[in-house]
């Protein structure tokens, strides 16, 4: 998420009240979960595990719960709960805002855009042109809809990610301020979920089909002219590539790219990126022609038992 504009690394310091390593001055531009971030960001790591990963990545000042070396060109922020403290930034430049309509004053809605009855569309909301939102779907804060888009009943657009830290007291939720992000074109079908970004977007690109009952999880991106099955499952932090079709009840597990072109089917669990141009099926899934022969093996294998049971 970038912030409305440039703070210094001093005030963001005193906001969260931790100590900081760098000039007064350094500028910081947003914050970013690790996944989607650029020059200017915050990123929080708060395991020894990702120290490496964020201290290398795009973010130019890290949220961390140990002094360490800064990198050059970088700088730190030492804090006992890194995850508490990105919390706070969240609360403080995103804070929720209360809805005082269904349809909120500071939505913006295109011409010629049809608003079914029961709708609620939110705080920023931006819709396009041409348009058509059936009765009872839900738009959350800052969700945008490009031109000639058609969402059916029951969608929800924009609920938060599912990114929790376990705590000795339980699961504490990552406060999202991502946005979704529909480009033209799009269908989505009735009672699909589409969650919002931790800090970036979740984005469905020009001309994809959803059917429904589709679930689209937090900063993952659906390519152009992409087409998915009923009850498909597709976790955070996924790139799937243009033109990819996704038949029914398939599942993808989170930070991988399904690559142009793919074909993934019915009731296959992807566990891993696949390659573009390929058409794939079964748990985990994996290319069409090396799963059948690997079928064709374990069907003789009674047969080969009994063999060596004779000899």
């Amino acid at each position: 998420m970038k912030l409305p504009h440039v703070h210094p690394l001093k005030t963001i310091a005193q906001l969260i009240n931790c100590h900081y390593v760098g000039p007064d001055d350094f500028p910081v531009e947003g914050f970013n979960e690790i996944h989607v971030v650029r020059p200017g960001d915050i990123v929080f790591v708060d395991h020894p595990k990702y120290y490496d990963k964020a201290l290398n990545s795009e973010a130019t000042v890290i949220l961390i719960n140990k002094e360490v070396d800064c990198p050059k060109g970088k700088a730190l922020l030492i804090s006992d709960d890194p995850f508490r403290d990105f919390n706070k930034l969240k609360a403080h430049f995103r804070p929720f805002v209360p809805a005082t309509a269904m349809v909120c004053e500071t939505a913006s809605i295109g011409s010629n855009t049809i608003i079914q009855p029961g709708c609620f569309i939110g705080n920023n909301v931006t819709i396009g042109k041409d348009c058509l939102i059936h009765a009872n779907v839900v738009l959350y804060d800052h969700t945008v809809i490009g031109d000639r888009v058609v969402i059916h009943s029951g969608s929800i657009l924009g609920a938060d990610a599912f990114y929790y830290k376990k705590r000795p007291e339980g699961f504490d939720p990552l406060q999202s301020s991502g946005r979704v992000l529909i480009e033209d074109d799009v269908h989505i079908g009735a009672a699909c979920t589409i969650d919002k970004g931790v800090s970036g977007d979740t984005t469905i690109k020009k001309g994809a089909k959803l059917d429904n009952q589709v679930h689209i999880g937090h900063d993952s991106v659906i390519g152009k002219d992409c087409l998915i099955a009923s009850q498909v499952g597709v976790a955070g932090c996924v790139n799937i590539e243009d033109g990819v079709t996704i038949w029914g009840q398939a599942g993808i597990t989170s930070a991988i790219t399904i690559g142009a072109g793919s074909i993934i089917s019915a009731q296959s669990g992807v566990s891993k990126s696949l390659e573009g141009g390929k058409s794939y099926f079964g748990t985990p899934a994996e290319e069409f022609r090396k799963k059948y022969k690997e079928l064709a093996a374990l069907r003789q294998l009674p047969e080969v038992i009994e063999q060596l049971k004779k000899k």
